[in-house]
């Protein structure tokens, strides 16, 4: 296991970590959340001994390899595969060896030790590993030089995950993926056969990848058992007591210094008021561990225009000469919010760029609203950024007529604080870019946003601010990311960019989801044929129907039995003197129920769907 105890740590005068301490048992898969700038990243450098604690100690097991991403790897002729395979140190050291041993001993001890790590499938897993992440046969052949910074990161990320080390920390992995790529990490990490702890802002792997939540707020680290939403629930029951008992002290704090102020003056009373200062002075404060505000996002509100306000008809895009979308024939309409769907590399930012504005067709025409604005969103908002320049100085040279307060209070409306205003861009961390680029993308309340990967470097709260400014957003929205969470919450129609083509993906996000997992794709055609060909239902009988009744009400009761045992269990860890740190291993009990009370109750309402389903299908009948 991880044994963090005590340890204390600061960065530049600013301390980050005071007396923090947790436990992360051996195989479990935990994630690490916080805002950014608490020091999750920081926790990390600190596991793997890159940094010197101020006080307390971090143990791991002995002999533990702990592996993270650190950097891309080189831009060199190495191919994709081998330098995955050279990864696995013990395996590629051996196989060298092999080469020239001459010691028949020695051979025989360096080929038994292959077999035992299972040398001769690694090829296989490593490709797997590759063709999970993006990169096809073909792909896997070339060097590393043929490939950019963003998919470089994923063949170090390739590399970490084949190694298999015993302690696996990843540091946003999703950042640089696409969201076939997030979906297929996400379903490798929950298979993992070691400790993992990932930090991440991304709901989606944190439900599906881990099973605990190692949280880091006010220099502290907190264990909750269970997945994201979990986790959300048990701390908004902690943070609804701390806000109770906080009230219920200040009451009493004013009630005894109403009485002293009242009273100090006379003598027949001054002992009384001194007592009651000396209760005053007793009190200790309750912490309120409350959300810091939430930094909203501010769209400006567009006028609205007559439909279509774009329209593709037999449009060509690509570069040079090579075509990588044709036939495009697309209609977007003011009130649309539209998710791209594929495969990293099959022209999602080529029709970004060409709805933008940003890349000509090299055929066909589109066709706009003469009063229509753009505004976009790049992937590498750097590329969109003046790195040497300070956020004020980008919103003075659009709004060269606004005072500079004015201008502050532009950027304040997107969390850009007094601080960030005046510092060069290259300085900002990536999530203060992401604002100011959202900033600039939507400063003239453009008729149509295209957001390219929007989400990358931005935390879970201001993830969900942006889901809110995009919900109340009047204009079209064009989203292309890897966070199913933002997707399923603001986009309406889906589009398929693959083959070259741009089609209606006719199905939900969780169906694109279970295709990519499962590889099965069936075509609408296949599916109605099935439908069609399937035999038709006997009529229930008045015994079955009776039945099923019996077995709905069952299904209620026990649905019922469920959240009376969850509206306890939630009172329970509503107490707050259950987080005193001499009881931390009673509140890790109290959370493993509560974890297991909410598992139990998710599958019993599917039972109880299940169940009044075909109720609700022999009534038909």
């Amino acid at each position: 296991m991880i044994k963090i105890e005590n340890i204390t740590y600061s960065v530049e005068g600013r301390t980050l970590l005071e007396g923090a301490s947790a436990t992360i048992p051996d195989g479990h898969k935990v994630g690490l959340v916080g805002r950014n700038g608490t020091g999750k990243t920081t926790l990390f450098k600190l596991i793997r001994n890159e940094l010197v604690l101020e006080g307390g100690s971090i143990s791991l097991p002995k002999r533990a390899r702990i592996g993270g991403v650190a950097q891309e790897v080189p831009g060199n002729e190495v191919s994709l595969i081998d330098t995955v395979l050279a990864a696995d140190l013990e395996r590629a050291a051996l196989m060298s060896e092999s080469e020239t041993a001459l010691d028949p001993n020695r051979i025989a001890d360096i080929q038994t030790r292959l077999a035992d790590i299972d040398a001769w499938s690694a090829e296989g897993r490593a490709s797997s590993i590759l063709k999970g992440l993006g990169f096809d046969a073909e792909k896997q052949k070339q060097p590393c030089s043929d490939f950019s910074g963003g998919w470089r990161m994923r063949v170090a990320l390739a590399a970490v995950l084949f190694s298999q080390p015993d302690v696996l920390l990843l540091d946003e992995p999703t950042n640089y993926l696409d969201l076939e790529g997030a979906v297929w990490l996400e379903s490798y990490l929950a298979k993992y056969p070691h400790t993992v702890i990932i930090v991440s802002h991304d709901r989606g792997l944190l439900n599906r990848a881990v099973g605990s939540i190692l949280h880091l707020e006010d220099k502290q680290l907190h264990f909750y058992q269970g997945n994201y939403e979990t986790f959300a629930r048990t701390r908004a029951a902690r943070l609804a007591s701390a806000e109770s008992e906080a009230k219920k002290q200040d009451a009493r704090r004013a009630h005894l210094q109403a009485y002293v102020d009242r009273f100090r003056a006379k003598a027949d009373k001054a002992r009384q008021a001194q007592s009651r200062l000396k209760a005053i002075a007793r009190m200790q404060p309750i912490s309120r561990p409350q959300e810091a505000a939430l930094r909203r996002f501010t769209f400006p509100e567009p006028e609205e225009l007559s439909p279509p306000i774009v329209r593709v008809e037999n449009g060509v895009v690509g570069y040079d000469t090579k075509a990588v979308l044709s036939q495009l024939d697309l209609r977007i309409d003011q009130d649309d919010r539209i998710a791209l769907l594929g495969q990293n590399g099959e022209g999602k930012s080529t029709l970004s760029k060409l709805l933008s504005g940003r890349l000509d067709p090299m055929s066909g025409r589109i066709v706009t609203s003469s009063k229509l604005r753009i505004g976009y969103f790049a992937q590498h908002q750097v590329d969109e950024l003046f790195i040497d320049e300070t956020p004020l100085q980008h919103v003075q040279r659009l709004r060269p007529s606004k005072t500079p307060a004015q201008l502050r209070a532009m950027l304040s409306g997107f969390g850009i604080g007094a601080e960030q205003t005046d510092t060069v861009v290259g300085r900002l961390s990536g999530g203060q870019k992401a604002r100011l680029s959202l900033m600039l993308a939507t400063l003239d309340a453009p008729h149509i946003l295209i957001l390219d990967e929007p989400t990358n470097h931005l935390d879970i709260e201001s993830r969900e601010a942006l889901v809110e400014a995009l919900t109340a957003y009047t204009g079209a929205v064009i989203l292309v990311s890897h966070d199913m969470h933002l997707l399923s919450l603001v986009a309406d129609r889906l589009w398929l960019v693959k083959d070259g083509r741009v089609t209606p993906y006719e199905h939900d996000l969780e169906t694109y989801r279970e295709d990519l997992l499962t590889g099965d794709k069936p075509d609408k055609s296949e599916k109605a044929k099935k439908s069609t060909d399937a035999p038709k239902p006997k009529r229930a009988s008045r015994d079955d129907i009776l039945i099923l009744r019996a077995e709905v009400r069952k299904c209620e009761e026990r649905v019922d039995k469920l959240n009376d045992m969850r509206d306890k269990l939630a009172k329970k860890l509503a107490d707050h003197s259950l987080y005193e740190a001499e009881r931390i291993g009673e509140l890790e009990t109290w959370n493993k129920k509560y974890a297991e009370v909410m598992g139990a109750l998710e599958r019993a309402e599917g039972m109880w769907l299940g169940a009044q389903d075909k109720l609700d299908a022999a009534l038909a009948n």
